[in-house]
């Protein structure tokens, strides 16, 4: 049977023979096929456009956009001037003007996506953002909101075994409001709860070494526990990451103590954020932030705050004041100090990493055809002198190194190159033996250590960390024979007879007796030291 859609009843059917075309054909027929084509084009035309036409009505009012409230109904054309208290808000207008252009870009997204122009139920009054602003959620290391805030302290400053106590530490989960004109943190904690005095503050000399002698030139800093985000000052500028505060005061300016006290510290409390932490110092030395930048610049991703001239509050979703530290030239294990683990070899890779230096290991005696280990010696121009230091490093060449001397000091980087490309480092006890800490792990560190029973203090401050640092480590103690004493004090003076009670003085005595002693090392006793060292990099 035939369609009935586009033709009209026919007669019943006759006989076969006798059957008709229908009437539409019949009329179709007698057109001319070039006029049918151009009918057929305009009417393929007039259907698309009716269809583009339904189909944008249908994407403006599609019941998916008008129950997200995120466009307006009826929306006036651009070109309408429309009064601000019953029209499209400005930003809406913005969207209005611009519809055109992103059009093109917002078709071509897989995802459907809404200017952040139109989405008007954001908007907020502005007593809104102020209560906006206190729920901001407060994250260090982890994360947890200002309802979590927790302060925790390090007061263990007594380590057996170690005559020098650690400073006071503590760490702040919350919002931490820091006002440096104030030379406080203020804490917003709602339970009030931490190791707070009846003042509900706590105060802290930010200085990694806790030094009666010192500690009084370190900047106090205070942690004020406040209920409410609203008992703080008002936030100058908000960080998204924690803030770290530390003081540069005390002995910095001496290479030792700038690591000890300042830099290892540093990278035991801020390494494992990657960056993203602000770093504030209190005593701010502009020399000192120079020349440790680079440091300064791989644990933190932003510019250093002076904390003295600063005038603005800044606002963090959690802090530190002070540092934790180990011992000198030591990070070892524990659960509060160093939760993440660190070492001393971590320690050295930063160095290098920073410094860009290029050697991770020594030369290996024997690889390589006609190689000679080189030998950096360290000169003192001060005390503890090698008054035969020439004479030393002739036996050292005679013996296969190949010898460097140079006086430590000047720019960090340039000395840190020169240490690093050596395989053996030989000094007398001092500063200049912090300079280990740029050799290629492996390396052979040798400390001539002078006379006065100073046992202790070598193997605590460089023979010990050399071994942490995975260093070979040779030690030669000079005999009484060696040392530039014996033209001062008699053979029979307790400097000696008996060497402790020059210890017994404190440190004023050793100042003034060992540490002003030069030495002269005997080449006989001395050469089989050296020889240790070579053998030490045929392993």
């Amino acid at each position: 049977m035939a369609s009935t859609a586009y033709t009209r009843p026919s007669k019943p059917p006759g006989p076969v023979g006798d059957r008709r075309q229908p009437r539409l054909a019949k009329e179709l027929g007698r057109i001319e096929p070039k006029k049918l084509g151009i009918g057929l084009v305009a009417g393929c035309c007039l259907a698309l456009l009716t269809y583009i036409s339904f189909a944008r009505l249908f994407a403006i009012y599609s019941p998916v956009f008008e129950s997200s409230s995120l466009v307006v109904k009826n929306a006036p054309p651009a070109s309408m001037t429309v009064p601000s208290t019953d029209g499209v808000p400005v930003q809406e207008k913005i969207l209005v003007d611009e519809e055109k252009e992103a059009s093109k870009e917002e078709a071509e997204s897989k995802e459907p996506s809404f200017p952040e122009e139109a989405k008007i139920e954001d908007k907020e009054e502005p007593f809104q953002e102020s209560e906006k602003e206190v729920a901001v959620l407060a994250k260090l290391d982890g994360g947890a909101t200002a309802a979590e805030a927790k302060i925790t302290c390090d007061e263990n400053a007594v380590d057996e075994g170690f005559p020098y106590a650690r400073p006071s530490v503590c760490e702040l989960t919350g919002e931490v409001r820091i006002s440096p004109k104030e030379k406080t943190m203020f804490f917003v904690n709602p339970s009030g709860a931490g190791p707070f005095d009846e003042n509900a503050e706590k105060k802290i000399r930010p200085y990694a070494r806790k030094d009666t002698f010192l500690l009084p030139g370190v900047v106090e800093v205070t942690i004020k526990s406040v209920p409410s985000a609203s008992a703080a000052p008002e936030c100058s500028r908000r960080h998204e990451v924690p803030a770290v505060v530390f003081s540069t005061a005390g002995y910095t300016d001496n290479f030792f103590h700038d690591n000890t006290d300042v830099m290892i510290p540093l990278f035991l409390s801020a390494a494992h954020f990657a960056g993203e932490v602000q770093l504030l110092i209190t005593n701010y030395k502009p020399w000192w932030v120079k020349k440790y930048a680079p440091l300064l610049k791989k644990l933190s991703n932003y510019e250093v705050i002076n904390f003295e001239k600063e005038e603005a509050v800044h606002c963090f979703p959690g802090g530190q004041l002070g540092l934790y530290r180990d011992r000198d030239l030591i990070i070892g294990p524990h659960p509060t100090r160093n939760p993440h683990n660190y070492t001393m070899v971590d320690y050295n890779r930063f160095l290098r990493r920073a410094y860009g230096l290029p050697r991770d290991v020594p030369a290996v005696l024997g690889e390589k055809t006609g190689t000679r280990p080189k030998m950096l010696m360290i000169e003192r121009k001060g005390t503890r002198k090698l008054l035969n230091l020439h004479v030393v490093a002739a036996l050292c060449e005679q013996l296969g190194f190949d010898v460097t001397v140079s006086e430590a000091g000047g720019e960090v980087r340039e000395f840190a190159e020169k240490v690093n490309s050596a395989d053996v480092l030989l000094a007398v006890h001092g500063a200049g033996m912090t300079n280990q800490i740029f050799l290629p792990t492996g390396a052979v560190l040798v400390q001539i250590v002078p006379w006065g029973k100073m046992d202790w203090m070598a193997t605590n401050f460089y023979g010990q960390p050399a071994r942490d640092m995975q260093l070979r480590y040779v030690e030669y103690y000079v005999s009484e024979e060696e040392t530039t004493l014996k033209h001062k004090y008699p053979r029979d003076h307790y400097v000696f007879k008996d060497p402790m009670a020059i210890h017994a003085q404190g440190w004023p005595g050793i100042a003034e007796i060992i540490m002003k002693q030069d030495v002269e090392v005997n080449i006989t006793r001395f050469k089989p030291f050296l020889l240790q060292a070579l053998d030490q990099l045929q392993d």
